[in-house]
């Protein structure tokens, strides 16, 4: 049998991480300008959510895909649709008569398990640099805050705390994102993000 011949495709696509992590820590950052009481939770959140904190970490996810990236892709589609299901659940029952909002015990649970699932994530950053560890350790706390908060009848204080909290991880995964391409594009480390750990 003739030897098939194989050849190997270098793959020369951008790195999609810093559109994922800038899109995930903008829109926390306005989200949780409205929970720690800056101003009401309106259009410009919700925009924020469908279309950056949304579709821009869908898109993100799938280029992780294609860069065989296992985490990447998990991380960035997942809280692609977070941002997306989190709109959902405010959008829904203003425009379809019969569903109730989410709220009490089914928010806590929302919230729960998602600071479940980036406890799982988490332990994954452990094998990568620092500051990805920050974004991903502060957002476990900002979920568990959320769902104390609203566990216990939307304690206002609580929902505050964690609004300041959830500005800290937003920008953290801000910092995360630009660093990635200023370091890229300078060649070095222009903002540290610490050690890649093995």
């Amino acid at each position: 049998m003739a030897e098939i011949a194989t050849r190997e495709i270098k793959d020369t696509t951008a790195n999609p991480a810093p559109l994922g992590l800038l899109a995930f820590g903008m829109t926390t950052v306005l989200l949780n300008l409205h929970n720690a009481g800056f101003f009401e939770l309106g259009s410009m959140i919700l925009g924020m959510g469908i279309f950056y904190g949304g579709a821009a970490q869908v898109i993100a996810g799938i280029m992780e895909w294609k860069k065989n990236n296992t985490f990447g892709t998990t991380a960035f589609l997942s809280y692609g649709m977070f941002w997306l299901t989190l709109v959902a659940l405010v959008a829904l029952p203003k425009q379809i008569p019969g569903i109730a909002a989410t709220s009490g015990p089914a928010l806590v649970a929302y919230l729960a398990i998602w600071g479940v699932f980036t406890a799982c994530l988490f332990i994954g950053t452990l094998r990568l640099n620092r500051a990805l560890q920050f974004v991903f350790a502060s957002l476990v706390v900002l979920f568990f805050m959320l769902a104390i908060g609203h566990h216990l009848v939307n304690h206002p204080r609580i929902i505050t705390y964690a609004g300041y909290e959830g500005i800290v991880c937003g920008l953290s995964a801000m910092y995360t994102g630009v660093a990635l391409v200023l370091n890229e594009l300078y060649g070095r480390s222009v903002l540290p993000i610490g050690p890649v750990q093995r």
